[in-house]
């Protein structure tokens, strides 16, 4: 079957970035934001990682956006989300600052831009634990913009998270697509390879890669930007 959507990460893929460094960047800076307004800074990073964390096991039941105010409020005692229009003003403001984590890939444009040019549709398979305004600034510090995809995931659209194979499935449903008509393209051996299992075409892109997992990469095709065109013009176009 011939491949109409290619599936690409965000963090690390399409937005070369240290993951590590860009987290630091993001929990202290929005402690920073949110402490005139009453914020502890510890209870602010520990319900951050938390709800994260529950987001990732999200068993499909609410929304990721859901349980994350689940878990989040109760770390921090209180009942946050009355206060999510200054979230959304941090994501519109100092959120930029962890900008400085991340490099950037003039071919990430050009291949997503090329690939609908060609008629293929392009989801971007960011793992949805942030809302949808955070997702939309990291994409735009790729160069890329909402409507270059065809779906992007977000905490409010979605209910589960890599690398968990119902988040691929999830995609799959509310686009009609069949895994034999899918590719999936990451840097994380983890969380995008996985793709695999369900019939989904990877590549694994490896400029900043991650594998924590310490697997062969070499069971992946995978390479920069460069083998990522080369591999495309192959097996997709």
């Amino acid at each position: 079957m011939p491949i109409t959507t290619v599936f690409f990460d965000l963090d690390g893929t399409l937005l070369p970035m240290d993951q590590d460094a860009f987290v630091k960047h993001y929990i202290k800076n929005f402690a920073v934001f949110m402490l005139p307004h009453g914020y502890d800074p510890e209870a602010l990073g520990n319900g951050l990682w938390k709800g994260s964390m529950a987001m990732v096991k999200n068993d499909g039941s609410q929304t990721n956006e859901d349980l994350f105010w689940q878990v989040f409020n109760g770390v921090v005692g209180k009942d946050a989300r009355k206060d999510e229009a200054l979230f959304a003003a941090y994501y519109d403001t100092d959120f930029h600052k962890a900008k400085a984590a991340c490099g950037f890939a003039p071919e990430a444009a050009e291949v997503v831009r090329g690939l609908r040019a060609a008629g293929k549709k392009v989801v971007l398979a960011t793992n949805p634990m942030f809302p949808h305004m955070a997702t939309e600034n990291r994409m735009r510090w790729a160069g890329l913009e909402p409507e270059d995809f065809d779906l992007y995931t977000t905490y409010e659209n979605s209910s589960f998270c890599k690398p968990n194979l119902a988040y691929y499935e999830e995609i799959m449903e509310k686009l009609g697509l069949r895994a034999e008509e899918c590719a999936m393209v990451g840097n994380d051996v983890d969380e995008d390879m996985i793709a695999g299992k369900l019939g989904f075409k990877i590549f694994l892109l490896t400029p900043c890669l991650l594998n924590r997992s310490g697997q062969d990469i070499d069971r992946f095709p995978h390479g920069g930007f460069g083998e990522l065109q080369a591999w495309l013009e192959r097996e997709v176009l």
